[in-house]
């Protein structure tokens, strides 16, 4: 049986694009020998110092609540649940369309503390800029791994590192795995850089 290869993802719970290449990820693992690790970054982290709209600032900022909340579960009770929060934050916000309800981000937080079997007082954690450093060196970590150009997700498998792929709907079986062999084929080049279009479709999590 083939050796597992670690594959790191780093991600911000908010982002729907990066659940969805996170999910993907997932299908991967069944077809090709790959392990999924889970790591956090942040969008308000990210785009803090750019002349991005404030809206969009706001939103990232608020969604620096889960992210605490996985940096303190993790601090607490072990690197593992960091991929389980993800899963349960992620299904909430993206799969059940909470992220469309900002005022309940407390409530999706709690709800998937417990479905984790953590205490969902853990959720203070959201108010708390305790972990603020924690997820900044995740977050640079990552980040310096592509530049200051991209966001989430970003992926690196041993030396290699990339930000995306970018996909709207989850590549699953066999495909999922013909994927990643793509993108793998063509990140390995250190003069490649960009392959793009625009993207014409929202992301669907079926």
């Amino acid at each position: 049986m083939a050796e597992k290869i670690p594959v790191d993802l780093w991600f911000d719970p908010a982002c729907p694009f990066a659940w969805v290449t996170s999910r993907w990820l997932l299908e991967v693992e069944q077809v090709r020998p790959i392990e999924p690790r889970f790591r956090f970054m942040s969008l308000h982290f990210l785009n803090e110092d750019k002349d991005v709209p404030e809206d969009y600032k706001a939103r990232a900022a608020k969604a620096m609540g889960s992210i605490r909340v996985v940096a303190a579960a993790a601090a607490k009770h072990g690197e593992e649940y960091v991929g389980q929060l993800y899963t349960e934050l992620g299904t909430r916000l993206h799969n059940q369309g909470m992220s469309k309800q900002p005022e309940r981000l407390r409530e999706v937080n709690e709800a998937a503390l417990d479905a984790v079997g953590l205490d969902k007082n853990l959720a203070d954690a959201m108010e708390s800029e305790e972990w603020d450093e924690t997820i900044r060196a995740s977050h640079d970590e990552g980040i310096t791994l592509v530049g200051q150009e991209v966001g989430t997700p970003i992926i690196r498998v041993g030396a290699n590192a990339f930000f995306g792929p970018v996909i709207t709907k989850i590549i699953r079986g066999e495909n999922a795995g013909r994927l990643w062999d793509g993108v793998l084929a063509v990140t390995e080049f250190d003069d490649f850089f960009e392959l793009k279009r625009t993207r014409t479709r929202r992301p669907v999590f079926d």
